[in-house]
């Protein structure tokens, strides 16, 4: 039943606590907690843990309080989470695994070669405190020395290059991307950036909180400047400026929902074009800077936000640039340096922004930044010792019969015209599935890395990482790539590769339990790889064809009609409140909701057809194999989040 919300002839929906079900298969009206009434419980059934219920919920009420209210009253959110569900669980288990590894690597008595000995030396630099504690902030001296020579203009953009270079993206970000409307081609890609905080919104808006989080990050800019050693007066002037500079950014970037449009992000140009459009910025110097002295086409993401940088580039003045990149270079670097600096970058980006009361331990930001640094080569490892075929073989069955679920709605979707249906079932069948982890792992030769200082690895990870990226350029696109690494709790669908991909790190309970039945994980996993397939026909996917081309496939006629079903999902998704005044923007969550939607609503229908021509599975715990399926979603998504 491809895409509930475009199916509206085949199912009413029942929206009950937040969750999706079917009130053609809601419990009794006497509430399913009366199913406990008078009968022996066992808590943990065929991989079901009956215990994560609310028994004494109603199940047609407040779904959600009554499928996982047992779970949120045993899982307190922890001191250093902003939120604690199964996704945040299952990462924390991973992180453990992870921790093994690395801590057996730097135990090991036999010399490491390779991949190996490169993931123990960033980790033990990482978790080398003592080192890190001592030498302060002089690992920035060599970048900070570069900052303050700069002198003109072209210093300046030269500055501007060797921070893209270590993946810091001061005013602009730069990189490779696919060609939105020729897939198979690399083209490089500038994009709007250089904020301190995580949205445009947070300097635009005149909301109450974001003009206090404004004056809090102004206090938390001038209290870091000072950790560096300036005079309480200067940080605080400086402060201002980096806020001021950036709110000019700010105000001339695209929004969130503005972002969300592929075709308003696609504006492949010439470098002469480039050149024409921002005259007052060297790009041929800037290209040559980061190692790209000849370009094709360059897709310019936002034009608007390039032309007005332009004019800023040259309004503000050479001293008040370099205080702009004395902040950047120390906020990125906060993690990596003495405790001062990682607990000033705690307090606000922490304790602040997301409400968390108490930092992770060291060995997990350091088993996460390992993570994000040889993410493939420590995804290696992680594999060998979580993720076996017979695992791997059960994950790629269950995406074939999800595939096939959705193939079987598509040929009877009542609105859609034969000649949209084909173009649709070819956009299915071309789909790219992995599962697991990569065919081909990455080469880490070129990463050099050693036992410290821990900056100067991230440094060179970060390096190594944009190198790669550019090289890209002009060259065929290399679809066996993956963008997440092998332990990662998550998924997702990339439109242009046309693939789903799904990890090695969530292909494990509560998503995925070989001991549970298999209601149980159509409605957990199984959901989740529907949601990942339904992104494919989302308001975004549904612009890029089989091959991964932004082009328009769909008639008008049927376009027209897929638009009216997804802005329903709009104006349902808008007039949530999720406090008081504060409405959702449906706009900005219509991808996430279609997919959620569709996901379920395909994953159901592909439970049901594996249980054609065998018996009906029996009732567990008094729950039938139907209540069982919207129980392991609703589990899945168990979640406790601070206010």
């Amino acid at each position: 039943m491809f895409l509930l919300v475009l199916s509206l002839s085949l199912i009413a929906i029942t929206v009950i606590g937040g969750r999706t079900g079917r009130a053609a298969i809601s419990p009794a009206d006497s509430g399913v907690a009366e199913l406990f009434a008078d009968k022996p419980q066992h808590s943990v059934v065929a991989g079901f843990d009956f215990s994560n219920l609310d028994r004494n919920a109603q199940a047609c009420q407040d779904f959600n309080q009554f499928a996982s209210g047992g779970w949120m009253a045993k899982n307190p959110i922890p001191g250093a989470y902003s939120d604690w569900g199964r996704f945040t669980q299952l990462d924390d288990q991973n992180l453990e695994v992870l921790h093994q590894i690395l801590d057996g690597l730097l135990k090991s008595k036999t010399p490491l070669k390779g991949n190996e000995e490169k993931i123990a030396e960033f980790y033990g630099s990482c978790m080398d405190e003592p080192k890190i504690e001592a030498e302060g902030i002089t690992p920035l001296e060599p970048e900070l020395q570069r900052i303050n020579q700069i002198s003109d203009l072209l210093s300046l953009e030269d500055e501007i290059a060797r921070f893209h270079a270590h993946r810091i993206p001061a005013v602009f970000g730069f990189g490779a991307s696919q060609d939105f409307k020729d897939s198979s081609q690399i083209i490089a890609q500038a994009t709007q950036g250089g904020l301190g905080l995580p949205d445009r919104d947070y300097y635009t808006s005149d909301d109450a909180k974001m003009k206090q989080t404004r004056d809090e990050y102004v206090r938390h800019v001038a209290r870091t400047f000072e950790l560096m050693g300036d005079p309480g007066d200067r940080a605080a002037a400086e402060s201002q400026t980096v806020m001021r500079i950036e709110a000019r950014l700010a105000e001339n970037s695209a929004t969130r929902i503005q972002r969300r449009k592929p075709e308003a992000n696609y504006h492949p140009m010439l470098k002469v074009q480039l050149i024409e459009m921002t005259p007052d910025f060297d790009w041929g110097r800037y290209f040559r800077g980061i190692g790209l002295p000849e370009i094709g086409k360059v897709n310019v993401a936002q034009p608007d936000y390039f032309k007005a940088a332009d004019k800023i580039l040259t309004s503000v003045s050479i001293d008040d640039w370099k205080t702009y990149l004395r902040w950047h270079l120390v906020n990125a670097a906060a993690p990596t340096l003495s405790s001062k600096f990682v607990e000033e970058n705690f307090n606000f980006n922490g304790k602040y922004l997301s409400g968390t009361t108490e930092m992770l331990p060291r060995w997990k930001r350091c088993v996460a930044s390992t993570d994000r640094a040889l993410g493939e080569a420590l995804g290696q490892l992680y594999v060998a010792r979580t993720f076996t075929p017979q695992a791997k073989a059960r994950a790629r069955a269950m995406v074939a019969n999800l595939i096939e679920a959705l193939r079987s709605d598509l040929t009877t979707l009542s609105w859609m015209s034969d000649e949209t249906r084909k173009k649709a079932i070819a956009k299915l069948d071309a789909y790219i599935k992995k599962i697991g982890y990569p065919d081909k792992w990455r080469d880490y030769e070129a990463l050099q890395v050693s036992r410290g200082p821990y900056y100067n690895n991230t440094v060179s990870a970060g390096e190594f990482e944009f190198k790669r990226n550019l090289g890209k350029i002009g060259k065929p696109v290399d679809k066996t790539e993956w963008g997440m690494s092998p332990p990662t709790v998550n998924a997702y669908y990339n439109p242009q590769f046309n693939e789903i991909v799904f990890p090695a790190g969530i292909l494990q309970p509560p998503f995925y339990d070989p001991k549970a039945d298999d209601a149980f994980n159509y409605g957990g996993i199984g959901a989740v790889i529907g949601h990942e397939m339904t992104h494919g026909f989302d308001d975004q996917g549904a612009k890029f064809d089989a091959n991964g081309n932004l082009v328009q496939w769909w008639t008008d006629a049927d376009y027209k009609k897929f638009n009216a079903r997804t802005d329903c999902v709009v104006q349902q998704f808008s007039s949530y409140e999720v406090e008081p005044g504060l409405h959702q923007k449906g706009e900005l969550v219509v991808g996430e909701s279609v997919a959620d939607l569709g996901g379920l609503t395909v994953a159901y229908a592909a439970y049901e057809k594996s249980l054609q021509g065998k018996p009906r599975p029996k009732n567990i715990n008094g729950f039938t194999p139907e209540q069982r399926f919207f129980l392991g979603w609703a589990q899945v998504w168990a979640q406790n989040i601070r206010p």
